[in-house]
């Protein structure tokens, strides 16, 4: 039976995980104060992406597709070109705009996400927030430290050019290359979140390891939406979303365990200071 219920709790585990940036679409689309930050900013950035997809598809994808049907049948050749290119794509959109167009709309999303649940005290330490203000993009003011999302790395940009060739591979290598990328995706999608609560590079590497199925799970949807194009910017944002839910939701976990630990502590505290109980000997 325990061989089943570990099988078990590492399914639920990974599609839980994997349904945070779906939800995070229909949080983003639920909420319109967030719009304008699409608008504003992104929606110009996926019209560029667009005609980046649009020349790579006219020009890149044909010579490919005749490449990989010499050692792939047409189905096979066909689906895996499309990932090969909607890859080459990303990787250009992510080296020209992503980080530097990008993040700071993310970090907003992030935390605005987290004041939605509650966790105004997270943020407060960090930005300026006008409390009256009617909801909480409009909350947000200016960062009182250093905000990123997600830091510009070009470890990312590289990983995914070296793992682009995996497409090549029949039947297994899309799903490798969609997983591997998208797992330090998923390593990267709370880097604000222990920048918020003010975390160390141990324990920072600490909460990874605990988590690296679950954010592996988390960045595989992820980077199967990033892969859309057109509407990849668009799912950068609902992600963020999605990232800040999830975060929402175990840091409420993390602080009431630590209330019924404070709570336990109190009770043992006051029993011992009431010392032993009195009783009135008749002899």
């Amino acid at each position: 039976m325990r061989p089943i219920y570990g099988l078990a709790h590492y399914i639920v585990s990974a599609c839980r995980s994997a349904s945070y940036p779906i939800r995070g679409v229909w949080y983003f689309l639920r909420h319109p104060e967030f719009y304008p930050l699409f608008v504003g900013r992104l929606l110009p950035l996926s019209i560029i992406s667009f005609l980046v997809y649009f020349l790579l598809f006219t020009f890149t994808f044909l010579p490919q597709f005749l490449f990989l049907l010499i050692f792939q049948g047409r189905a096979g050749a066909l689906f895996n070109t499309t990932v090969l290119v909607l890859g080459e794509g990303l990787v250009i959109i992510q080296g020209l705009f992503e980080g530097f167009f990008v993040d700071e709309c993310r970090v907003d999303i992030f935390d605005a996400t987290l004041i939605n649940h509650g966790l105004i005290d997270l943020i407060a330490p960090q930005r300026v927030l006008f409390v009256e203000a009617p909801n909480s993009v409009r909350m947000l003011g200016k960062p009182t430290s250093r905000a990123e999302y997600q830091p510009w790395s070009l470890i990312q940009i590289v990983e995914l050019i070296v793992c682009l060739p995996l497409n090549l591979v029949p039947y297994v290598g899309t799903p490798l290359f969609i997983m591997i990328t998208g797992s330090r995706l998923g390593k990267l999608s709370h880097y604000r979140w222990y920048k918020l609560r003010g975390l160390n590079k141990k324990d920072v590497k600490r909460e990874l390891r605990a988590r690296w199925w679950e954010y592996l799970w988390f960045g595989t949807a992820a980077m199967i939406l990033e892969l859309v194009p057109v509407l990849s910017f668009f799912f950068l944002l609902t992600t963020t979303a999605g990232a800040a839910m999830w975060a929402a939701k175990m840091e409420e976990r993390a602080r009431i365990r630590v209330g019924r630990q404070i709570t336990a502590e109190d009770r043992a505290t006051h029993h011992d200071a009431e010392g032993p109980v009195y009783h009135d000997d008749p002899v």
